[in-house]
């Protein structure tokens, strides 16, 4: 399975000591990575079909004074689609004037919807055609630009639709919050005052956050699996769709 990583804050924040717990895991998953950095309505994207372990870009990105308040990257190991460009994550697509970037982890058996002009895959992958379909859905549900509120309801009606051709762990942001839906494996974490220390599982790296935050900071960070060995992290439930907005976790109409 691949690995997903996202952050939704509210105020622009640091995500390269997550990013390097997620590349760590490259080694199984060597089959591209990609990150994406919402600033404002602009936004920066980095793919690589490479492996984060050994891409140049993967020790760009890790050295690049980016600082976001909502980022998804991800780390892939092919199930469907050739490993190339065009079929790394996260994927980009614009929807009423901001761009949206989706990255999902699982296996869509026989989905095959039926797509208009506006939203097209350009390569083989069912994530592709699951985000070429969310898009396509909600512009269709909605004519003019929705509230958040409206977006997740809308968001809540199409995921059961997925989950019924397989495993669908996802995230979806406009740059505005970060949506995440979990059907088989996915965690989230909420940082805020009194920040403390974390260290990473899979590579010998630690950080004070303290040092480095305020305390009107918020932080949510969203992982496949937990990235970190002390810090509260929680499961989604089976089917258990989420939206984080400012660094918190806001709640479901």
């Amino acid at each position: 399975m691949c690995q997903l990583l996202g952050m939704n804050a509210n105020t622009p924040t640091d995500v390269m000591f997550s990013f390097t717990g997620l590349a760590t895991r490259a080694e199984e998953h060597k089959d591209g990575f990609g990150i994406a950095f919402f600033e404002g309505h602009g936004l920066r994207h980095f793919v690589d079909h490479h492996s984060a372990r050994s891409s140049p870009l993967a020790e760009l990105v890790k050295h690049y004074p980016i600082r976001s308040d909502n980022v998804i990257a991800h780390i892939r190991k092919a199930t469907q689609g050739q490993v190339s460009l065009e079929n790394t994550h996260p994927f980009q697509r614009e929807l009423w004037g901001r761009y949206w970037v989706f990255a999902h982890n699982g296996n869509l058996v026989d989905f095959n919807p039926r797509l208009h002009a506006a939203f097209k895959p350009v390569g083989q992958t069912d994530s592709e055609r699951a985000f070429c379909w969310l898009m396509q859905e909600m512009a269709k549900a909605h004519h003019n630009v929705p509230s958040i509120e409206e977006l997740t309801r809308t968001l809540a009606e199409l995921m059961p639709q997925l989950n019924r051709h397989g495993t669908f762990n996802m995230l979806l942001s406009n740059g505005q919050a970060l949506w995440a839906h979990g059907s088989t494996n996915l965690h989230y974490l909420l940082r805020r005052h009194p920040f403390g220390h974390a260290r990473l599982k899979d590579e010998d790296l630690s950080v004070d956050f303290a040092t480095h935050t305020t305390s009107r900071d918020q932080v949510a960070v969203i992982a496949t699996e937990p990235l970190t060995c002390d810090e509260p992290w929680i499961a989604f439930q089976p089917g258990e769709l989420k939206v984080f907005i400012d660094g918190a976790l806001a709640p479901l109409a």
